[in-house]
C-alpha cells in the first residue's frame, strides 16, 4: 500500500528541478492534474515552483523552454522532485550530484520523476529504499545501485521517497495523491477532465474489481439521457445492491452521488467554456428543466450558473 499519509502535507508545495532535455510530457502529466484538482476544489490545494541547476532557462526534449523561478542552490521547501528525463548519464557528474545532495537536505520529501531516481540514488537518498525508474533504465539502475531495492512498478512511495517510471505514470502518481488527500470522487473528476477513462477505471480496482469502473464508464457515456441505476447494475452484471456496496467501498459514495457529480461537472464545463443558454445546458446534462439544474448547481458550487459566468474571466 502506498504510504500517502507521510507525504500529504509536504506535497501541497512541490519544487520541481528541471534539466535540459526534460520530458514536457512527464512535467505536464504531473502538474496538470494538480492544477485541475485546485479547480475542482475551488481553492489552491497545490502549488509548485520550477528550479534549474543555475537558474537559467532549460529546454525540453521537444524544444519547449521553461524559465525557472530560481536556481537549485536557493531551493528550500517541503517536497523536491527531480526531472532530468533524457541524457541522465551525462548528468551523473560530481558537480551536479553534489548540488542535488545539498538542496535535497533542505526538504522533507524527495522524489524522482522519469529518470530522476538515478540522481537521487547517486546522491545516496535511495539506499535501503524501494524505488523505480523509467523501465528502459531499470536493469542498469539495479546494477548501478545495489543498495536500492529496484522494482518494476509505475511509481513507488517508500516513506518520504517517491519514484516514478515515466510520463504516463506521472499522471497516475499525481492522481493517486489527489485521491488519497481529497477522495476518489475528486480524482475521478480530474481523470474525466483529461479523458482518461483508464485512470477512472483504475481507481476502484484494488478495492472492488473492475465492475465499478465499468459502471462509471456507462455513466460518462450517458450524461444527456441518464440511465436508471438498476439498469447500470444490470449492464455491468450485478444487482443494484451489489453495485451500491462496491461503489461505496471504492469511492465512498453511492452510484447516484457519483452520477450526479459527473453530470454537474459536465454542466460546469459548459457554463465556463461555452455561451450556451442555461436551458440548453440543462437538457444536454440530463436535467428536466433549467430550474432543477440551477438548484443542483448552486448546492454543488455555491453559486448559480449565471453568477459563475459573470465571475469567470
Amino acid at each position: 500500500m502506498q504510504e500517502w499519509s507521510k507525504i500529504h502535507d509536504a506535497m501541497q508545495h512541490v519544487d520541481i528541478v528541471l534539466f535540459d532535455r526534460f520530458s514536457n510530457h512527464c512535467l505536464a502529466n504531473f502538474v496538470e492534474p494538480l492544477r485541475a484538482a485546485n479547480g475542482f476544489l475551488r481553492r489552491t490545494a497545490y502549488q509548485w515552483r520550477f528550479f534549474t541547476q543555475d537558474g537559467a532557462p532549460v529546454s525540453s526534449s521537444s524544444g519547449l523552454q521553461i524559465a525557472p523561478h530560481d536556481a537549485l542552490a536557493n531551493a528550500e521547501g517541503t517536497a523536491l522532485m527531480l526531472m532530468p528525463s533524457y541524457g541522465i548519464r551525462d548528468l551523473d557528474q560530481d558537480r551536479i550530484v553534489g548540488a542535488v545532495r545539498s538542496a535535497a537536505r533542505r526538504y522533507a520529501v524527495l522524489g524522482g520523476l522519469d529518470t530522476g531516481s538515478w540522481l537521487l540514488a547517486r546522491a545516496g537518498f535511495l539506499d535501503d529504499h524501494r524505488a523505480t525508474i523509467h523501465w528502459d533504465m531499470l536493469d542498469a539502475f539495479s546494477e548501478a545501485f545495489p543498495d536500492v531495492e529496484t522494482v518494476r512498478q509505475r511509481y513507488v512511495i517508500d516513506g518520504d521517497r517517491i519514484t516514478c517510471s515515466g510520463a504516463m505514470a506521472a499522471f497516475d502518481l499525481a492522481n493517486g495523491l489527489i485521491a488519497s488527500a481529497h477522495g476518489p470522487l475528486v480524482a475521478m473528476e480530474v481523470a474525466q477532465l483529461f479523458m482518461s477513462r483508464e485512470t477512472v477505471q483504475a481507481l476502484p480496482v484494488r478495492a472492488s474489481g473492475r465492475m465499478v469502473g465499468r459502471a462509471v464508464a456507462l455513466m460518462q457515456d450517458n450524461i444527456e439521457y441518464p440511465l436508471p441505476i438498476p439498469e447500470i447494475a444490470r449492464r455491468v452484471g450485478c444487482t443494484q445492491k451489489t453495485l451500491e456496496h462496491r461503489m461505496k467501498t471504492a469511492m465512498a459514495a453511492t452510484p447516484a452521488t457519483v452520477y450526479r457529480r459527473l453530470r454537474l461537472n459536465a454542466v460546469l464545463r459548459l457554463v465556463q467554456d461555452t455561451d450556451l443558454p442555461v436551458s440548453e445546458i440543462a437538457g444536454r446534462c440530463g436535467y428536466e428543466n433549467a430550474s432543477a439544474m440551477t438548484r443542483a448547481f448552486r448546492a454543488a458550487f455555491g453559486q448559480s450558473p449565471q453568477a459563475m459566468r459573470q465571475d469567470t474571466p
